[in-house]
């Protein structure tokens, strides 16, 4: 990645030369007495500078390419490969004034979210009044429940368009699924705090990464909390499975293993695999013909789908509401859902000591619009939803047990494993580069994937993290899950519960620009290689597992490794 940087701005550098300055002297020639003057109007031109001030100083101009929305082009679309749906405002929100967001005032009550498992009677009161008037309003006022769910589906559908382009606009893979997320979440706890005039009104948090909080809170199944569109066998105190799939899992689990393997698997989402913004947060998207990404974050990649299909309901053909998308937010556990992730969020960047106010300009600047309490259009963009304190909102703290329940290697030895691995080289196995084509997920396949660097020093590692790339996932169908393990000797046993496991994919259907664009999946592998003993190997071997019979009918371009500043 750095090479081609490095020769695209070598090609830059060679047509200026060659281009430019000849062009410049014929200028010149024209006007020998203001020779700058004219290099000034062609490097404008180029847009490589700015025209100087008055002082003789220079600014140079970098390309805007932020993110923001054609307000004018709201249109149908379909909420799974099959459902043409019309999420769309009752009137244009371009006819609409709109102001730019203000933080709420410094001194204004700090909005404190809790544990859904611990609130108590008066809070639960407070909220079914909220939630009540909220689905009273008339569809035609924003802050109407189900015009607050709209919001979900308009933009995890491509309803909206970006500016001077038809291309639809996908929060959903990409580095604004955190940040829109929240800035969805702020607005709809000011409105139900407004209805009920009560300035300290703060959603609760799903608390499901936590042994005491893995069951849906029982006071969501009652009105107005209650959604008959969920799985009946999954209703409380039924503990999630936040690796789940709904063909293979083991509903007689007990629970005592489901914690341990929920905690485990947090681990790794959150630590391990997640060391990197890119990693966590998925692949950078910007306004450019060049900048469409489609790489979801491990967070995002679950528990995030895999709970919105363990919640939806199984008789449903994608186990709507909360298994798709498009309907996803019409469940009020939705936000309590959401409200986790987003607390997680601040956990992952505590963990890593991320600090992203510095983080990449284009995505700072990046703007959406949402109806505030008072119904008045706001522009927000990313760089104001960075700072909860300045938001007015915080989280109780609470224990994170799973930064405890670091995995460990299989009951193999590592001398034992990496002797079969080596005699495993003598047989059949894949190149990490598939046939034109790609190549089909109809059963496991193991792939030899070269490393480049194997001999690094600790200091190497902390600033460098190795990153394992499955790419060019063509997805042809709607549900898939499949997981990806390194250095596995006994197939047999494999599972979030052994290291040898890196990472999982799992894809909800969200309409047809599912069909026509392939995804990358990239996690951390540094201190899953030095727990399996192999951060020395010059190879390594990687087993896809397909989980769902769906995995057919997706191919894979390639597996790589690559390494993450």
């Amino acid at each position: 990645m750095e090479a081609t940087k490095k020769w695209g701005l070598a090609i830059t550098v060679i047509f200026i030369v060659f281009a430019v300055l000849p062009l410049m002297s014929l200028l010149v020639l024209r006007d020998p007495n203001e020779p700058w003057e004219v290099a000034d109007t062609i490097l404008s031109l180029l847009g490589i500078i700015e025209s100087h001030d008055s002082s003789g100083s220079y600014k140079i101009v970098k390309k805007d390419y932020s993110v923001t929305l054609n307000l004018s082009s709201c249109h149908s679309s379909y909420g799974r490969p099959d459902l043409l749906v019309y999420c769309c405002p009752p009137k244009s929100i371009a006819e609409e004034s709109v102001i730019d967001f203000q933080f709420p005032d410094p001194s204004a009550p700090l909005r404190i979210r809790r544990p859904a498992h611990r609130v108590g009677r008066d809070f639960i009161a407070k909220y079914k009044k909220a939630l009540l008037i909220m689905k009273s309003l008339p569809y035609s006022d924003p802050r109407n429940f189900r015009r607050q769910a709209d919001m979900h589906c308009l933009f995890c559908t491509g309803a909206y368009d970006q500016p001077h382009s038809h291309r639809p606009l996908d929060i959903h893979h990409k580095w604004f699924f955190f940040p829109w997320h929240r800035m969805l979440l702020h607005f709809h706890e000011r409105i139900a705090g407004s209805l009920i005039g009560d300035d300290t009104f703060a959603l609760p948090f799903w608390n499901w990464d936590s042994p005491n909080g893995m069951a849906m809170p029982e006071w969501f199944m009652h009105s107005p909390f209650f959604d008959d569109q969920r799985d009946v066998s999954h209703f409380p105190p039924k503990l999630s499975d936040l690796n789940y799939d709904y063909e293979k899992t083991d509903e007689n689990m007990v629970n005592t293993e489901r914690m341990r393997l929920n905690m485990m698997f947090m681990y790794n989402q959150m630590v391990s695999a997640a060391k990197k913004p890119e990693l966590f947060m998925g692949c950078p998207y910007k306004n450019s013909e060049d900048g469409v990404c489609d790489a979801r974050g491990t967070l995002e990649t679950a528990p995030h789908n895999t709970l919105h299909t363990w919640v939806g309901s199984n008789f449903n053909v994608k186990r709507e509401d909360m298994g798709a998308f498009y309907s996803a937010a019409r469940d009020p556990s939705f936000y309590a859902h959401h409200s986790n992730l987003d607390r997680l969020w601040e956990v992952w960047r505590q963990i890593h000591k991320i600090d992203l106010e510095t983080f990449d300009v284009d995505w700072l600047n990046s703007s959406f619009y949402f109806h505030d309490e008072n119904s008045q259009l706001v522009r927000i963009k990313v760089r104001d939803v960075l700072d909860t304190t300045k938001l007015r909102y915080a989280y109780e703290e609470v224990d994170n047990p799973w930064l405890n329940m670091r995995p460990k290697p299989n009951s193999v030895p590592s001398k034992s494993a990496n002797h079969a691995l080596k005699l495993r080289e003598n047989r059949s196995i894949l190149s990490a580069e598939f046939r034109p084509g790609g190549q089909n997920l109809e059963s496991s396949i193991t792939v030899k994937v070269s490393r480049s660097k194997f001999n690094r020093s600790r200091q190497e590692k902390d600033e460098e993290e190795e990153v394992l790339v499955v790419h060019g996932i063509a997805v042809r169908t709607d549900y898939v899950k499949f997981d990806v393990y390194i250095n596995v000797v006994d197939g047999s046993i494999m599972g979030p519960g052994f290291r040898e496991f890196a990472g999982t994919f799992v894809h909800i259907p969200h309409g047809k620009m599912d069909g026509y664009r392939k995804t990358n999946l990239k996690f951390g592998i540094s201190e899953v290689l030095e727990d399996l003993e192999a951060d020395r190997d010059e190879s390594i071997f990687v087993t896809v597992l397909p989980v769902t019979k769906s995995c057919s009918n997706i191919t894979i371009d390639g597996i790589r490794i690559e390494y993450m500043r």
